[in-house]
């Protein structure tokens, strides 16, 4: 007699069950994105949350951190549009072209669609969907084997269509503004951005909600950067000490491009950002690069996988972490050279500093070659702040904690510098400042 072993849900699986069972025919998109839904669904009930027996999960057990499954956030009315009212956050003087998200539906009235630049177009993704839009459902139609990218896939509500057409390049960034007003839920939002050839974008994408909600976010952005284009993506975590976040970008980029990503995470009790990008096109240029201020109990995962799979392709990542109290941040990064890859040139680097004996910090670099003529290569260090530079700094006049601050905004400085926009720039490292003015 053959047992039949079943997995036993957790009460946030059979919960996500429930939700999707009450929601399915509620969700935007007809016949189409109703299959692609159902099918995204069934990958996650075959494999169920990520846990840490699986590889790239490891460090994140979102089986074990995970307890419940939220309900979906309904749509924003009168009081969350007017509670939502002054959003940008860190970034509210930043010139930008503003996009606002109240629990993940699209606010159009609240959003800057005036005076579009020839060549730009913004739409709302819950329209494509209903729509059932060609491009988009193609973009869909790929099957995503990371479980939280499968997730979104089946509950996804709105999120942003922006495409650029050839040759244009935005003067303003565009800003992906989600702030959370209502009861506190589960929100998945789902963008695509479509950058065409020698286009130029600044984009970012920022998190915000009050202090004490436990928000669920799965957060997913599909973009495509054709040859030639230039794009700048900031992805800014500044949720609720509470929320747990997950967000997925893939990226395919074109021939002789150039693409820079930075990731910036203050917020959230558990957070994943996670980067899956492949090189499409011969001699194309990949920046990555983020920073996570952590405290408390706060967890944050920073997983990268980089596939360079044509010829003459150069990447750099820098990392860094700051970690106080007990706190755990989390690299990992695996970058892949493809046979034909010839001519790659890649580095990755990953750094944590550990203010405090309880902080944890987990790096797991991975390099896959298959191609010879390559040079590649990676580094992972930590440790605590230099106790000779500290005492340098004390001995000129510094009380300590600012000594300590001082080497904090050099550590993380190295990150930041690699971001082109100088307003972000300075913006970002202004929030590093209160952030360390806040330690206890």
């Amino acid at each position: 007699m053959n047992a039949e072993l079943r997995q036993v849900k957790t009460a946030a699986e059979q919960g996500l069950a429930d939700a999707f069972a009450a929601a399915r025919g509620s969700l935007p998109g007809a016949a189409a994105v109703a299959a692609l839904r159902e099918a995204a669904f069934g990958r996650f009930v075959a494999k169920g949350l990520p846990h840490r027996r699986v590889e790239e999960w490891k460090y994140t057990d979102l089986r074990a951190l995970m307890r419940e499954a939220k309900p979906i956030a309904a749509p924003p009315g009168v009081p969350e549009k007017a509670q939502a009212k002054d959003a940008g956050g860190m970034l509210g003087s930043l010139e930008a072209r503003r996009l606002i998200f109240v629990d993940g539906a699209f606010v159009a009235e609240m959003s800057d669609l005036t005076a579009l630049e020839p060549g730009l177009t913004i739409g709302s993704m819950a329209d494509a969907l209903a729509a059932g839009e060609p491009l988009v459902l193609e973009q869909l139609s790929r099957p995503a084997d990371d479980m939280a990218l499968a997730l979104n896939t089946a509950f996804m509500g709105d999120g942003a269509v922006i495409a650029v057409r050839e040759g244009v390049a935005l003067a303003r960034p565009i800003h992906l503004v989600f702030l959370h007003a209502g009861k506190p839920a589960a929100i998945y939002p789902r963008s695509m951005v479509d950058v065409g050839r020698a286009s130029r974008l600044a984009l970012i994408e920022s998190h915000e909600s009050a202090d004490g909600r436990d928000d669920q976010v799965n957060a997913a952005i599909d973009l495509v950067v054709a040859d030639d284009a230039h794009v700048d993506y900031v992805k800014i975590g500044a949720e609720s000490s509470k929320a747990l976040h997950i967000a997925s970008l893939t990226a395919l980029i074109g021939a002789n491009a150039r693409f820079n990503a930075f990731v910036f995470t203050t917020g959230g009790a558990v957070t994943r950002n996670q980067f899956f990008i492949r090189c499409g096109g011969d001699n194309s240029t990949i920046r990555l690069g983020g920073v996570s201020l952590l405290k408390g109990r706060q967890h944050a995962d920073t997983t990268v996988v980089l596939d360079h799979a044509t010829v003459g392709c150069q990447s750099r990542e820098v990392f860094k972490a700051v970690l106080d109290g007990a706190s755990r941040g989390v690299f990992q990064g695996r970058i892949i050279v493809q046979p034909k890859a010839q001519k790659t040139d890649a580095r990755m680097m990953s750094q944590a500093l550990l203010m405090s004996e309880d902080a944890e910090a987990d790096n797991k670099p991975e390099l896959e070659i298959y191609a010879d003529d390559v040079q590649c290569g990676h580094g992972a260090t930590a440790g605590a702040l230099d106790e000779n530079l500290k005492f340098y700094l004390m001995a000129r006049g510094l009380p300590e904690r600012d000594a300590e601050a001082l080497l904090i905004q050099a550590f993380i400085g190295e990150a930041v510098e690699g971001i082109e926009h100088a307003g972000l720039r300075d913006a970002l490292m202004d929030e590093a400042v209160r952030w360390l003015g806040a330690r206890v």
